[in-house]
């Protein structure tokens, strides 16, 4: 202290950062497909491109971290992707507008890489979990503001000033930076041939739900098939290494590797109700869209109140236990949202909503808490790096899979919404799995991260 609250509010705005921009653009993707005469499906690849990106560096980039020091690769992320803000007034086409989407989620995405290491460095270890709960708090605040804020400016502003919107948020987190936790770098080579191994096969998966999006439903699988064989292969080559890219040393355990899993739908499930539900409200429904911003605002606003009481909670009760009631719950809203009537109000879907929101939010930051504080303090940045992949990773498929349903003629009814509860039942299997395989108590009193399963 003081050192310790800089910190968090450089950490803070950093985080609001890169989830004000990932998330600002969903209310305006209906708009863009109009004024740049693309479809819906394709619409869709703004998010989807930009979250592949950001997956395709995470790992690589979390290994270069700690060869050049975790803050200035964060804050060398952070100067990127102001840069490239600045390109988005000068947009005048739908590949434009990719093409400033891509450097924007490649300064992300390197700052991404190490931000959950710097995280873990500001709190104690007793404190972990807690300090998620407010990352959380972060994070739900400025998914609160991101509809809102992106159904104004399509509203009232040209839709270019969307991707500018969290440009000033950049500005702060630099101007503080210096208080950012940086441990001296380690000594070692940066395996290229891994890094951009992993990159590409992040490529092939997620790119290849992208292509289907475009009516490739053929090269598209073809694709996918051949990012799982490289997927397989890559892990075979990594896990004769001591410190590898991809971090299957990590993996093998099991409370990270199911918790890996469980991130991973959980994350798909949220990121379908997202996407899906703009296109619902605005081309189903007939909604304006700063109308639809404020119609999504009911569940990062729960979230905002629920992630940091799971946060707390987490230090004191198994995560694995809360996961299981959080899924449970966000199936149950996710089945009144499936069977919601297109002549719901405001007051409806607010409800079925803020459900879903108590769900995800009592799952996802206990979650988040075994995946850091299960790993060695050394790796701290290959777990970091798992954690935001599984989260992009599965943000990006969610989007993906809305978009092929867009593109099919799916996309505005139950079908969004019955396959994100079909993702919720894996991640509360795997909750449920990871406490009966690491023989882990309901409640109990932990020194350390690690002593909670």
């Amino acid at each position: 202290m003081p050192r310790r609250i800089w910190a968090i509010c450089a950490i803070s705005f950093g985080t609001a950062l890169f989830v004000v921009d990932g998330a600002v653009a969903n209310v305006a993707l209906p708009t863009i497909a109009r004024d740049l005469s693309v479809s819906t499906g394709a619409a869709t690849n703004v998010v989807t491109i930009y979250q592949l990106v950001m997956v395709m560096v995470l790992l690589p980039f979390a290994t270069i971290g700690d060869r050049i020091g975790h803050r200035r690769l964060y804050q060398i992320g952070q100067i990127v992707f102001f840069a490239a803000s600045a390109a988005a007034f000068l947009i005048d086409s739908f590949w434009q507008l990719i093409a400033v989407r891509v450097v924007q989620s490649f300064g992300a995405g390197i700052a991404l890489a190490v931000s959950a290491a710097m995280l873990r460095a500001i709190y104690p270890a007793k404190s972990l979990g807690s300090g998620l709960g407010i990352n959380s708090v972060i994070v739900a605040t400025a998914y609160a503001i991101a509809p809102t804020l992106g159904g104004f400016i399509v509203e009232h502003l040209d839709w270019r000033w969307v991707f500018v919107a969290a440009a000033p948020l950049a500005l702060v987190s630099l101007a503080i930076g210096r208080f950012l936790p940086d441990p001296e770098p380690r000594k070692g080579r940066i395996d290229a041939v891994s890094g951009v191994w992993s990159a590409v096969t992040a490529m092939l998966l997620i790119g290849g739900l992208t292509l289907a999006t475009h009516d490739r439903i053929v090269p598209g699988l073809a694709a996918v098939v051949l990012g799982i064989v490289s997927a397989f292969l890559l892990t075979r080559r990594e896990s004769t290494k001591e410190r590898p890219v991809l971090p299957v040393d990590l993996m093998r355990r099991p409370v990270i590797g199911l918790s890996v899993l469980a991130a991973v739908c959980a994350f798909v499930a949220s990121a379908m109700l997202i996407v899906a539900l703009p296109f619902r409200f605005e081309q189903g429904m007939g909604y304006s869209p700063d109308e639809v911003g404020l119609l999504i605002a009911p569940f990062p606003l729960t979230m905002l109140v629920v992630a940091p009481a799971a946060g707390w909670l987490s230090d004191r009760i198994s995560p694995s236990v809360m996961g299981v009631v959080g899924m449970g719950i966000a199936i149950a809203g996710l089945v009144a949202l499936a069977f919601m009537p297109d002549q719901a109000g405001a007051v409806g879907i607010a409800w079925r909503l803020s459900i879903c929101a108590l769900g995800f939010g009592l799952f996802l930051a206990p979650n988040s808490r075994l995946m850091i504080g299960s790993a060695p303090k050394d790796r701290s940045a290959a777990a970091g790096g798992i954690l935001s992949t599984a989260r992009l990773f599965g943000q990006s498929t969610g989007a993906a899979v809305v978009g092929l349903l867009l593109a099919l003629g799916l996309g505005l009814g139950a079908t969004p919404y019955s396959v994100a509860l079909a993702f919720c039942v894996l991640a509360m299997a795997c909750s449920a799995w990871r406490f009966k395989a690491t023989g882990a108590t309901i409640v109990r009193k932990p020194q350390h991260p690690d002593t909670v399963r």
